[in-house]
């Protein structure tokens, strides 16, 4: 029998389906290969018994002659942002450890309906905030690939750095990830997986710990494009408990994927042809224009002239919205509380208030995350609105304009994912504005509510993964699923890390 932690979502579901195998197999060889993974520290806890009992129903429908799910008998990894009722759900940080929900995360349940089982939860940069999985309270996610010729542990990308190492290593044939301004498509990139973005309200938010609400967006991340098309088609639909939810029927993406480009137009952004660029990842964007050219399409030069101001702009729109919603943490409803000593407060009578406020956050909170919330503070404050948050939500809606103005031009949109490889863990974690440019490709597409993804195109001299970004417009998952279709065929991306954990 085929090495069944080899496989991904169709294969999977479609050799359930024939009785090649059965559920419960599938999920005992992940559940053992999670297990002999802790190298990886990619999970923070596991769910051995969930996948079991999935697989189960699965197995137990089949043999009556039920219909099956689109992803029946596949285990999955879950992002750790997503509610999980009855086990832990910490977004990687201290000040939630412990919390377990009473309830189900829209985007979960949708996908355990459809016949999934859940591996366990996913670690990942702390409340997603970070690109290299390094800022977790549970420790560094270290990916399965290696430098030729080193042994120094590389970062997996983030902010879904578990989710990414977890496919990439094959201990799970696909996970959720979550997407604020990059954070499915660099870790795919790095790591050498695909994952895709869905447009803005494609994917309910309910059940999701919230980072930046007008930027957050759940997707799939899996080997291969066909996988994310039926993954993403089981995860996707109308919710009216999220306020930003799309009322849209879901398309059939997984159908009609067509890797013929005839007649489409692939536009390249000149200003993402920067100063300093890899030459590696600029050659690998030129096989990519080729690669396009192959498969049929008219390339043509694009001009998006706001995307130098799309990082900055973040790094206002995205801290300010944290720091709203990061003020629900305070010790006093759920989560961690932690109490100065008495005496030690404000209050005359020991600690006030304020003083568990701020203990509590001060213990619970990690340090880019207070970095964060306090970047977000600051541009929200009196005197500061104006010439920060304001201007910064401007410069967002001239972004938008310039993608608008793209589509007169061009179906598609093809650029590199990330402006290198994977880098060694410690390499950027001091210096907060290098680390920041891991997105400099990934966040323009977010700020305008666009779905993207990232397909694997290739290796550098080290023998590390590169990827290539796929742009498409409002609600054209189909668009970029095909532009992505025609990269993977004509890229032939089949190396896999060797085993080292």
């Amino acid at each position: 029998m085929t090495e069944l932690t080899t496989l991904g979502i169709k294969a999977i579901r479609d050799g359930v389906a024939a009785g090649d195998f059965t559920a419960r197999e599938v999920a005992e060889a992940f559940n053992t290969a999670v297990a002999e993974a802790a190298a990886l520290n990619a999970f923070i806890v596991t769910t051995p018994d969930h996948a079991l009992a999935a697989a189960d129903a699965v197995d137990a429908a089949r043999a009556k002659g039920d219909a099956l799910g689109a992803m029946a008998g596949v285990p999955i990894g879950m992002k750790d942002l997503f509610a999980t009722r009855g086990v832990q759900t910490t977004a990687a940080s201290h000040i939630l450890e412990g919390f377990k929900p009473e309830y189900e995360s829209t985007v979960s349940q949708n996908l355990w309906n459809a016949g999934a089982g859940m591996l366990g939860k996913l670690n990942l940069d702390q409340f997603a905030m970070g690109s290299s999985n390094e800022t977790s309270y549970f420790g560094n996610v270290i990916s399965p690939w290696r430098k030729a010729g080193s042994n120094a542990g590389l970062t997996p990308g983030g902010s879904s750095g578990g989710s990414a190492a977890a496919v990439s290593a094959r201990i799970a044939p696909a996970a959720t990830g979550t997407d604020t301004g990059g954070s499915i498509r660099q870790p795919a990139a790095l790591t050498g997986i695909t994952g895709i973005k869905p447009t803005y309200g494609r994917c309910s938010r309910w059940g999701v710990v919230a980072f930046a609400s007008s930027l957050d967006q759940a997707g799939p991340m899996a080997q291969d494009v066909t996988d994310c098309a039926i993954m993403l088609e089981a995860m996707a639909g109308f919710d009216p408990k999220d306020s930003t939810s799309l009322d849209l029927p879901v398309p059939q993406w997984a159908a009609n994927l067509n890797a013929d480009l005839t007649g489409k137009r692939v536009g390249i952004p000149r200003e993402y042809r920067m100063d300093g660029m890899d030459p590696q990842i600029a050659a690998l964007w030129d096989q990519g224009i080729a690669w396009a050219k192959d498969a049929g399409a008219e390339v043509v030069e694009i001009s998006l002239p706001h995307t130098q101001y799309a990082l900055a702009a973040y790094y206002i729109v995205a801290p300010a919205e944290a720091s709203s919603n990061l003020a629900r943490y305070d010790g006093v409803r759920y989560g961690l509380r932690d109490l100065p000593d008495p005496g030690s407060g404000s209050g005359t009578g020991g600690s006030g208030l304020q003083d568990m406020y701020a203990a509590t956050r001060a213990a619970g909170f990690g340090d880019e995350v207070k970095r964060r919330i306090l970047i977000g503070t600051y541009v929200l404050s009196a005197g500061f609105y104006d010439a920060y948050y304001n201007q910064a939500q401007k410069v967002r809606a001239l972004i938008a304009r310039d993608f608008e103005q793209a589509w007169d031009h061009c179906d598609v949109i093809l650029t590199p994912t990330a402006p290198n490889a994977a880098f060694a863990l410690g390499e950027k974690l001091s210096d907060p504005l290098a680390m920041y440019l891991n997105d400099v490709f990934t966040v323009p597409a977010s700020l305008a509510g666009l779905p993207a993804m990232s397909v694997p195109a290739g290796l550098d001299a080290d023998g590390l993964p590169l990827g290539l970004q796929v742009i498409g417009k409002p609600l054209d998952e189909q668009g970029v699923l095909n532009a992505g279709l025609a990269i993977e065929q004509r890229a032939g991306f089949v190396t896999k890390p060797e085993k080292w954990w």
